[in-house]
């Protein structure tokens, strides 16, 4: 097998993958997953299409990851890995997608409006 690559986005986060043929490691801008999310439930989100598929210990990662806060650069991370599995084997497409982790959230931000404080937020309203 050679290397695959995909891409994965969710808010501001942008996350690269690189996969191969390996036992398991998945290094993240040059640390290990246990370093760079310390936090279970984040190493859990990023290894959902792995273990649904029971491929964990097959494949190595390479990632880059930018942008975003750890919450949506994980998310970012597994929308990638998803979309790299479903390249390697495209079989295992109806798995992940019932899942929805080949689902990209269109959720971000919503722009601040000029003369308010915020996106939605107003000013404190007085009659006199």
């Amino acid at each position: 097998m050679e290397l695959v690559n995909a891409l994965g986005r969710r808010k501001a986060a942008v996350a690269r993958v690189f996969v191969n043929e390996g036992t398991g490691k998945i290094i993240i801008n040059k640390r290990e997953l246990s370093v760079y999310f310390p936090s279970l439930l984040l190493q859990y989100i990023v290894k959902q299409p792995l273990e649904k598929l029971n491929v964990a210990e097959k494949y190595d990662i390479k990632v880059n990851l930018k942008g975003g806060g750890f919450k949506g650069q994980a998310e970012a991370l597994r929308l990638a890995i998803a979309r790299a599995l479903v390249k390697i084997n495209p079989e295992d497409k109806p798995a992940l997608k019932s899942e929805g982790f080949l689902t990209r959230d269109p959720r971000i931000v919503e722009r601040k409006k000029p003369g308010r404080p915020k996106a939605r937020k107003r000013f404190q309203f007085s009659k006199r």
